[in-house]
């Protein structure tokens, strides 16, 4: 950095705060570090008692915090997303449309352990709202080296670190099991829960179906729901290892791929997901002729999404809804954070359920 005239200021990158006193009124930082003098700062900084400035002097290779930041910000961004005008070296992206974050972890861990670059995100594999801040991201130092921040470019490539899933235009089919409800002898409580929580996804519900503890009229009700074109069938009850509990062989025998029956995560710990190959226009299944395209999840839900605030549930619907297909690796590692704690008053998401 280097002293100069205040008058001779302009354009230069300050390299410290300037602080305001009026008594009574105001105590605080008028420019901050990194601001760029203006021509109209200049009699602002004079009345500050401000004759001389220290401005950063720019150097070959070195690239300012704002600089830096830009460079950060062409790296995370994709698509939905909006950023903010860099401030005192920092950018900030918000989401432009509801829908699934998603976070390239690899490269997120590998730029932040390079070192004086921050890049400090909410978690990914979560649902963001339009408006919803994303990230905040920006250097340490005043300046850095652009060797450096060529090396978080070649690190990054062409793909963002963060992007967000928009939530598809899905359509859904409920089945309801048990033969008590299937009788009418209790009410059924559970499909008004379950057609709440996939509209908070935006998934239209076409309707819903009772089945009795039979797995052949289970499955008649899947594939029923299918061919009407339901892109998505959650089957609720009757997934627990009693011997009357046949929803699991019912999707079993209605799918063409089971990923996990069983999650470790509490409560949730009885769910199951399979997926159908999608029929295409002549009947036959999958293919290019697809309507749609992608494969058809079959859900089967435990009771405790019937009576719990927050469950696997909440953890896999908004994943299905951006339309991904999902592994056994994507439950297997649901366990550290997979235990709610059942707090009197729910924040979710904003706690460590799931995380």
């Amino acid at each position: 950095m280097k002293l100069i005239r205040t008058e001779d200021a302009v354009g230069s990158v300050l390299c410290h705060d300037i602080t305001q006193i009026i008594p009574g009124v105001v105590k605080d930082a008028v420019f901050r570090k990194g601001h760029v003098v203006t021509e109209e700062d200049i009699p602002v900084l004079l009345s500050v008692g401000k004759e001389h400035l220290y401005v950063w002097e720019k150097q070959e290779g070195m690239l300012h915090e704002n600089e830096a930041a830009e460079v950060l910000r062409q790296v995370c961004q994709g698509e939905y997303m909006k950023a903010s005008e860099v401030k005192e070296g920092k950018i900030e992206l918000t989401a432009e449309k509801d829908g699934l974050l998603k976070i390239d972890r690899k490269k997120l861990n590998a730029v932040n352990a390079m070192g004086q670059i921050v890049l400090a995100s909410r978690h990914g594999d979560f649902p963001v709202n339009k408006g919803d801040k994303i990230v905040g991201m920006r250097v340490v130092p005043l300046v850095i080296e652009e060797e450096k921040m060529e090396r978080v470019k070649e690190i990054c490539g062409d793909e963002p670190v963060f992007c967000i899933l928009p939530f598809r235009q899905m359509k859904a089919g409920i089945i309801a099991t048990g033969s008590e409800v299937c009788h009418g002898r209790i009410e059924d409580k559970f499909t008004p829960v379950v057609k709440d929580k996939l509209e908070e996804c935006g998934v239209e519900v076409m309707g819903h179906i009772l089945c009795d503890d039979d797995a052949e009229m289970t499955t008649g009700a899947i594939n029923d729901w299918i061919a009407k074109g339901a892109d998505m069938v959650v089957c609720t009850g009757g997934m627990s290892v009693d011997p009357d509990d046949r929803t699991p062989l019912a999707i079993r025998n209605a799918s063409d791929e089971v990923i996990t029956y069983g999650a470790p995560v509490l409560p949730g710990a009885m769910f199951m997901l399979a997926y159908r190959k999608r029929p295409d226009r002549d009947g036959a299944s999958g293919g290019v002729g697809a309507i749609r395209g992608g494969d058809i999840p079959i859900l089967g839900l435990p009771g405790c999404v019937m009576y719990s605030k927050r469950t696997i549930f909440d953890l896999v619907l908004p994943r299905i809804a951006a339309g991904e297909h999902l592994s056994a690796d994507d439950f297997s590692v649901l366990g550290e954070g997979g235990l709610c704690l059942n707090c009197k008053v729910c924040t979710y998401p904003n706690c460590g359920f799931g995380k």
